[in-house]
């Protein structure tokens, strides 16, 4: 069962609400709600390590990632402008490790939900 604790206010925005069931959906690995919710042509590129283009591609990173059992998801910071949003936070594994991450989002449209690009920046701590 994965922990999580959202210290980020998400208020009234929808944007910021889908951004939290997004991060949620990955730390839980639901492989099935992340594709539904990027474009075809999304492009993730994961600073440092690896660019993941397409959804096709998207969804075969997830599932190796799905591998790695979330202990604790910690929610920031969870920010949202037009087509742009952020999310910051921690993410503990079972194995006792601990990842700060930041990743940054662009929205298809200011009014879509379908993110088109994400950038990832994870640090061991």
């Amino acid at each position: 069962m994965t922990k999580i604790v959202s210290n980020s206010n998400c208020g009234n925005s929808p944007k910021m609400e889908f951004l939290k069931e997004f991060n949620i959906a990955f730390a839980k690995g639901n492989v099935e709600f992340l594709t539904e919710s990027v474009t075809d042509d999304i492009v993730w590129n994961i600073v440092g390590d690896k660019k993941i283009k397409g959804k096709d591609s998207f969804a075969k990173e997830l599932n190796k990632m799905k591998e790695i059992k979330t202990a604790e998801l910690q929610l920031d910071q969870i920010l949202s402008h037009g087509k742009e949003g952020a999310v910051n936070g921690i993410i503990k594994i079972q194995n006792g490790k601990k990842y700060a991450f930041s990743d940054f989002y662009r929205f298809s449209g200011a009014k879509g939900k379908k993110i088109n690009s994400m950038t990832s920046y994870v640090i061991g701590i």
